[in-house]
């Protein structure tokens, strides 16, 4: 296992600089299974992160600029009516590939927004009363401006939910911004595929078998329960969530290179995966920071 991340992760930290951590979770996030939300300023490496994990899993790479008239089927695809063959074809839309950046997703109408609900959920598109399967694996990073920027349309607490987690990239430190001033920066155009997109599902599959102590289990149950306290924040913790937050716990100890979970990996994706639960997406009205909050509140509890 180390012998095949460790490389992937020194390859995409060639071309992002300075963000070893927001890297690390977002491979997490990727061999959890689940969606990325990155909430930044535009020009900190959101759309590189994206396609450096795209390149470095061998995985097809579709970007799609959110607009406000982006309609749906811009997203899925539509049928056809061939003149040839004298019946309608089913032409599918950017959403069927491995790695589907959605670009500003909150400048769309909320209506195209949702349609990604079903993508994002179930692996599958229904156009015309007809599913369509995705390719596997399937993996949605969105980008969205903050709210207090004009023409955007925040995201339903439905979709939120679908995002296994949400990041913020940040500014560089110094030292990484002058080696990026000085040219140090890896070209992504160089990026190769390190691990296949077959083994990225053998990895995948070796998450779900992370083994999770009876004890760590109580500590996240705990965590949810004090979420769901009158109070505690605008948005408490769904079934979904505990469901998120145990995934990207065990990928996190595979990264660890163990074969089981502890409390402290559970600690170490709280926030990625449950603060924009928590706080409904909206952190500048509802107080962000929930996440150090429960975890605080649970250490008192034990």
């Amino acid at each position: 296992m180390a012998e095949r991340i460790a490389p992937l992760l020194e390859q995409i930290n060639g071309v992002l600089l300075g963000k070893e951590r927001p890297v690390r979770l977002a491979v997490t996030c990727l061999l959890a299974g689940g969606h990325l939300l990155i909430e930044d300023l535009p020009g900190v490496g959101k759309t590189t992160l994206a396609e450096a994990l795209a390149r470095s899993f061998g995985l097809a790479f579709q970007r799609v600029h959110f607009t406000s008239d982006l309609l749906p089927a811009d997203l899925t695809g539509l049928r056809l009516f061939d003149q040839g063959k004298g019946a309608f074809r089913f032409e599918p839309g950017p959403v069927f590939s491995q790695v589907l950046l959605a670009d500003e997703i909150n400048r769309a109408s909320p209506r195209t927004q949702s349609a990604l609900l079903e993508a994002m959920a179930s692996g599958r598109v229904s156009v015309d009363g007809t599913s369509h399967d995705l390719p596997r694996p399937f993996f949605v990073i969105a980008t969205q401006n903050g709210l207090d920027q004009g023409g955007t349309s925040p995201l339903p607490e439905s979709q939120l939910d679908r995002f296994e987690m949400r990041l913020s990239l940040g500014f560089p430190p110094r030292r990484a911004e002058r080696e990026l001033l000085s040219g140090q920066q890896h070209d992504l155009n160089s990026l190769g595929e390190l691990i296949p997109a077959g083994e990225l599902r053998s990895l995948q599959q070796q998450v779900g078998r992370q083994h999770a102590s009876e004890t760590v289990i109580d500590y996240l149950l705990d965590l949810v329960a004090v979420s769901r306290e009158r109070g505690r924040g605008h948005a408490p913790l769904s079934p979904r969530a505990s469901q998120a937050l145990l995934r990207c716990a065990r990928a996190w100890s595979l990264l660890e290179e163990r074969a089981y979970v502890t409390i402290n990996d559970v600690q170490e994706v709280m926030e990625a995966v449950c603060e924009h639960r928590l706080d409904g997406g909206r952190p500048e009205e509802n107080g962000a920071h929930w996440s150090p909050k429960l975890l605080t509140a649970v250490d008192g509890l034990r």
